[in-house]
């Protein structure tokens, strides 16, 4: 099980790494997409410190453990806000799979974290 934690949380500290900057930084593209959900731009940047945070929790946890399951916990929170906010949009599928998808990698990542202890 520890290397499929290892290889989960990368995964999803890379990901989120990527997405947290670009939503820092306001990447024009990226804040279209989120206001259109009723986000603030001052919000979206408050969502990707959040991220920033998790993905820095997640390679934190390969020395702390317990952070690192706290940081994948908290992204499954974070995610189901997410797939929440598109429903209530109105979006479909593709929008709304993506961060159900990776709400279930993140328990998993908490889960695998959990065992491998």
């Amino acid at each position: 099980m520890a290397v499929t934690h290892v290889v989960l949380s990368v995964l999803l500290a890379a990901i989120f790494a990527v997405l947290g900057v670009a939503k820092v930084l306001r990447q024009p593209a990226l804040v279209s997409r989120t206001e259109r959900l009723g986000f603030s731009v001052r919000a979206i940047q408050g969502i990707g410190a959040l991220e920033l945070a998790a993905a820095a929790g997640l390679v934190a946890g390969f020395f702390w453990r317990p952070l690192g399951v706290a940081a994948a916990i908290g992204l499954v929170a974070l995610l189901i806000g997410a797939a929440v906010s598109h429903v209530r949009a109105g979006d479909g599928i593709k929008d709304v799979a993506p961060p159900v998808w990776l709400a279930l990698v993140s328990a998993a990542a908490a889960v695998t974290a959990i065992i491998a202890a």
